[in-house]
């Protein structure tokens, strides 16, 4: 049963994985690129300077921002901060590789300590000579004399962003680049990558093996409208189905290029009602905010929404485990790791594997949510605030990365539902 109340209008950012990669693109682009509607967060920006530092212009207001493209690789050296954006260390390295010059990457000790290794591996096996620290992390020093091509193996079983990354600068290399991707995770990710890419005018071609080919002859500027980001979206849709409230994210809908609306078919397996159209995606929670549990999901290709399911899992009348998400361990923090803590801190019971957790039913107390600053644990648990008293957030701020007015708009669409205190 559900809820017959008007449904409400959530204000969702812009993408990240669209902002970034469309910053790229553009600037790696013949021309001027307008981004209507980019993310403006931490990561995005982080993006955007580091761009800057490799010489690239970025000019505009928050609502657009204008790039003018190279339509090559950078020339000259320089120093890129990356800060924590790991889009920025595994995107920028091999459109750096594509031009000429030295450049140094580095980042934050967060940063620092994510894997970059298939990376390093990739560029070296396509003639470059990257050097970084022992375990293939940043700082990360790219000699540059442009990119021939060639054909490559990429482990793609920690992140698909090495893959992406390689991809994004393909169409700068002078001859083909063919990758064949070993246990590559998060597919739809890719499928978001290409999709971009032709639209700035690349040619490529996906094999049935998975092998994926792409032809030389650059880019060529193109204005883009960014989509609200559906990795967001999640713990506003995972709200709306917890307080059995109506709420519809406009933009959002059947023509996404984003895999992780598919965290809503999710959210219907636990009886919320999903409407999907056009112009956007609207979930309708059940009149008690009740959830429907007692069933095994995999989450791999939407890996950044399973911290959106789990938190709120406790609420659901019978177990519920996510697997395939073991990859997860290896983001801003240990995300199952990390969960799995805080669930037992709120009392729950909780039990983990390297690539699943399963998350049993309970009454849940209030507690201190460690968030590890790691944005995705802070919007979770705040979803769980929102039913359950008592839940604080040590680091409250870190949502800024991607999504700096989280919690008022939480307020704003749950305005008479507890929300964790300390936000």
């Amino acid at each position: 049963m559900t809820t017959a109340a008007a449904p409400l209008t959530a204000r969702v950012p812009g993408s990240k994985s669209i902002t970034n990669r469309a910053l790229l693109l553009a600037a790696a682009a013949d021309g001027v690129t307008r981004l209507r509607a980019p993310l403006v967060s931490d990561d995005t920006l982080a993006f955007r300077t580091a761009l800057t530092d490799l010489g690239i212009r970025v000019s505009g207001t928050d609502e657009v921002w204008e790039v003018t493209g190279t339509g090559s690789g950078p020339v000259g050296d320089a120093r890129v901060w990356c800060a924590d954006a790991g889009t920025a260390a595994r995107f920028l390295p091999p459109f750096a590789a594509t031009g000429r010059g030295t450049f140094v990457f580095d980042g934050s000790d967060q940063l620092r300590a994510r894997p970059l290794r298939p990376l390093v591996d990739a560029l070296t096996g396509l003639g470059v000579e990257p050097a970084g620290g022992p375990d293939g992390v940043l700082p990360l020093t790219v000699h540059a004399n442009g990119l021939a091509g060639g054909e490559i193996t990429l482990d793609s079983s920690f992140s698909s962003q090495y893959l992406t990354g390689l991809l994004l600068s393909a169409p700068l290399m002078r001859e083909p680049l063919t990758v064949r991707a070993e246990g590559l995770v998060s597919r739809p990710y890719i499928e978001m990558t290409r999709s971009l890419m032709h639209h700035f005018g690349a040619r490529t071609r996906q094999d049935g093996d998975g092998t994926i080919r792409v032809l030389p002859g650059g880019y060529t500027a193109a204005d883009l409208t960014i989509e609200p980001d559906a990795s967001t979206a999640s713990y506003i849709f995972a709200a709306a189905a917890v307080t059995g409230r109506a709420v519809t994210v406009p933009g959002l809908g059947t023509g996404s290029s984003q895999g992780d609306l598919g965290f809503v078919e999710v959210l219907r397996r636990t009886g919320a009602h999903v409407e999907i159209t056009e112009s956007g995606t609207t979930v309708t929670g059940r009149v008690d905010g009740g959830l429907t549990g007692g069933f095994d999901v995999d989450m791999g290709d939407i890996s950044d929404t399973f911290m959106t399911l789990a938190a709120i899992a406790p609420l659901a009348d019978a177990p519920i485990t996510i697997h395939g998400i073991g990859h997860a361990r290896l983001k801003e923090s240990d995300r199952i790791e990390a969960v799995a803590r805080n669930l037992r801190a709120c009392g729950i019971r909780v039990e983990e594997g390297q690539d699943r957790i399963t998350v049993h039913p309970g009454r849940s107390s209030g507690a201190e949510i460690a968030c590890y600053r790691d944005h995705r644990i802070a919007m979770a648990f705040s979803v769980l605030g929102l039913r359950v008293s008592g839940i604080t957030l040590d680091d409250p701020s870190c949502v800024s990365k991607t999504f700096p007015g989280f919690h008022e708009e939480l307020r704003r669409l749950f305005l008479d539902h507890t929300t964790p205190q300390g936000i």
